[in-house]
């Protein structure tokens, strides 16, 4: 059965760091596509970044890109999202999802959810 667990939020202050993990069971990482996404209060979930089944690595959302990294370690079978230079905007739930495919995409074809991680940003 495949599941994904993350873990790794928290609050920090803006400009501090954080890195999201998400555990995957059930399936090896070569297999799907893993994204990453956050839903804020009152806000559509928004696709943040994702990784392929080959290693490749995209970013969707403009405010992040120079401050979040996905990455992966297939021994561990987990995929990571370092988050740096917070800010108070990007506090959101964060969710890891596998994609039906190897490739990745914004929002549609993922399958399977996590429970969400919070992330709060405040001073």
């Amino acid at each position: 059965q495949l599941q994904l667990v993350e873990s790794g939020g928290g609050l920090v202050q803006p400009g501090g760091s954080l890195r999201l993990s998400c555990a995957a069971s059930g399936f090896t990482l070569d297999s799907y596509a893993i994204g990453w996404f956050r839903q804020a209060p009152g806000k559509e979930r928004e696709g943040v970044s994702c990784i392929s089944g080959s290693g490749i690595t995209f970013t969707y959302v403009d405010s992040v890109k120079g401050r979040f990294t996905i990455s992966r370690d297939t021994a561990k079978n987990t995929v990571y999202l370092q988050m740096n230079s917070l800010k108070p905007e990007d506090t959101a739930v964060y969710y890891c999802a596998a994609r039906a495919f190897r490739l990745c995409a914004p929002a549609t074809g993922y399958m399977n959810w996590g429970l969400g991680t919070q992330v709060t940003v405040s001073s």
